[in-house]
């Protein structure tokens, strides 16, 4: 259950109407109506308000409240969104829909010779990389790194960078970007 629900559950029980809770609490109507619709989640102070005008205790307030937990599973069967950028380079998306998700995972797989584009995120996006095979270089700004299997690199994007397959045969790497760029 998440707070909205709950709030609405204990004022049904006292047969109170949501404005009667906002003059019992000082909570605004507009937020109690928010937060019942689950658009806003409230303040912890905003709750203790809450449970003082509906007699109830913070405790009894929260023990039937869950966290939205996500768990999606992708097997083989499942057609993954594959990218080919060039001859040289594809990309895997590794989880669906992505993109509304607060991180982005991908396979790479880099031809010897070949490179991925050059990208320029917004300041604040971070990167996991991993090297599954291969040796890889990753330009980053001025810096060069040279990975092999193994390898990871950490970093805050905040200026261009790309990565090469400097080795023979195909690289592959496991890059996690947060939030989607």
């Amino acid at each position: 259950m998440h707070v909205g629900q709950i709030i609405r559950k204990f004022r049904k029980e006292k047969n109170m109407t949501l404005l009667e809770l906002s003059q019992k609490s000082g909570v605004a109507l507009a937020t109690l109506s928010r937060v019942e619709n689950g658009k806003m989640t409230g303040t912890l102070e905003s709750h203790i308000k809450i449970c003082e005008a509906l007699d109830v205790s913070l405790p009894e307030f929260y023990k039937d409240l869950s966290a939205k937990r996500t768990v999606e599973v992708t097997n083989k069967e499942i057609k993954p969104s594959v990218f080919i950028h060039n001859k040289k380079m594809s990309s895997e998306m590794l989880a669906a829909n992505a993109i509304n998700k607060k991180m982005m995972p991908m396979l790479v797989k880099i031809s010897d010779g070949g490179s991925t584009s050059i990208e320029e995120t917004r300041s604040g996006v971070e990167k996991f990389v991993y090297v599954l095979d291969g040796k890889i270089a990753a330009f980053i700004g001025e810096e060069t790194f040279n990975l092999t299997k193994g390898d990871t690199l950490y970093f805050t994007v905040s200026g261009p960078h790309y990565f090469k397959n400097i080795g023979a045969g195909e690289g592959r790497i496991i890059i996690v970007t947060s939030p989607p760029a």
